[in-house]
This record gives structure tokens, C-alpha cells and sequence, in this order.
């Protein structure tokens, strides 16, 4: 395998003919290949190693009650959506110092939730970065409108986000969004019982 799996030009959807099992193929690999960033940092996508960084860096915000408790196993089953900054010349190690996950609502929507920098590496344009490559996320998988709620009204706006009122959604598509079991997405609905959740919070849309 090559140094640089990013060199090997291989279709989208066309693995090689011979791959070993021993290690994940160049054409599954391009897309963890850390970014590099400036300021020694990387942007890479999350590893189920990288849980308990995770949510160290998202309790402060959750004390403060800018996002929402999550347990454990919830940052498992939606480690997929994750795109992480890291230090790797930090102290100790690697340092996980920015997160933020795109959820997929619909056909033609998601969310971008669990937004959090290190305290520490603020003002190094973390979440500008982490959300710029949300947004290209969801444009590579058809998503045309990406939802937000939150507090910090004036970034989202630079970004080109505008409030909204209401639910955005048809109505039949509502009442599909009614089965999930996801608490975000109870809130996107604006459901009763998540108010208390939401209180303060601007809800913020893209178009892309």
C-alpha cells in the first residue's frame, strides 16, 4: 500500500480487484487520511478511541447547558458522523481540541451538532474549519439545507446561516420525523418535551 493513500486513483465505489483483509483498502482509506491544518493542527474523522476525548471536550458546554447530555453509547452509535481537530505535537499525545458531527434528518437535510473546541485553541478558527468541511460533507451526500440550533447566532450567521421559524419540513414528512428516536431531532421538530432543552437557542438553516 502506498505511503499517501490520497495518490491512488482508484473510482469512487470501485474497489481493487485483489485486496487483503488484513488492512482496510487504499480507496476506503482517502477519507481518514488526516488534513493538515495551520498551526501543526489535523482534521480527521472519529475513531471509537477518540469517545472519551470526545466528550471531555463537549462536558464544559454541557455544564453550562449550551448542549445536551449525552451518554456514552450515543457518541458510539453516531461516531460516524464526527469530523475531529487534534494537536498531534500536544503534550502527552495527540489532544482531540475540536469536534462536530453532521447528522442526516432527511433526503435533503441534516443537522450540524455537537460543535466544541478546547477552551485552550480557541481563537485558531477551530469551528470555522470544522464546519467548513461539515458543509462540504453534506453537499458530497446530496444534502441541500443544513440545520443548526444554537446559541452562538453571530458565527453560524458568517457562515451564511439565517434564522428560521417553524419547522421546515412538509408535512408528511413531519409525521416521518415524528418515529425517530433521536433527541436532536425532537428538537429540530420543536417537540413539547424538549422545550426545556431548547430555551435561549436560535434555530439556523443554510442552504447549500
Amino acid at each position: 500500500m502506498s505511503a499517501d493513500p490520497t495518490s491512488q486513483q482508484i473510482p469512487a465505489n470501485e474497489p481493487p480487484a485483489s485486496e487483503s483483509t488484513a488492512s482496510a483498502p487504499a480507496w476506503a482509506e482517502r477519507d481518514f487520511v488526516h488534513r493538515a491544518l495551520p498551526g501543526g493542527l489535523v482534521m480527521r474523522r472519529a475513531r471509537t478511541s477518540d469517545v472519551h476525548a470526545i466528550r471531555g471536550l463537549v462536558q464544559p458546554l454541557v455544564d453550562e447547558r449550551i448542549l445536551v447530555a449525552k451518554e456514552a453509547v450515543n457518541y458510539f452509535e453516531g461516531l460516524h458522523e464526527f469530523r475531529l481537530v487534534t494537536d498531534p505535537r500536544a503534550a502527552g499525545g495527540e489532544r482531540v481540541v475540536g469536534c462536530a458531527a453532521l447528522h442526516v434528518l432527511w433526503e435533503d437535510l441534516a443537522e450540524a451538532r455537537t460543535v466544541a473546541a478546547d477552551p485552550d485553541y480557541r481563537g485558531r478558527g477551530i469551528g470555522r474549519m470544522l464546519m467548513e468541511q461539515l458543509l462540504a460533507d453534506a453537499q458530497a451526500i446530496g444534502v441541500r439545507r443544513v440545520f443548526c440550533l444554537t446559541f452562538e447566532t453571530r458565527f453560524f450567521a458568517s457562515l451564511g446561516f439565517e434564522e428560521i421559524t417553524g419547522t421546515p419540513v412538509s408535512p408528511e414528512v413531519y409525521v416521518e420525523l415524528l418515529h425517530s428516536h433521536d433527541e436532536n431531532t425532537a428538537e429540530f421538530l420543536d417537540l413539547a418535551r424538549v422545550k426545556p432543552n431548547t430555551l435561549g437557542n436560535s434555530r439556523m438553516m443554510k442552504h447549500l
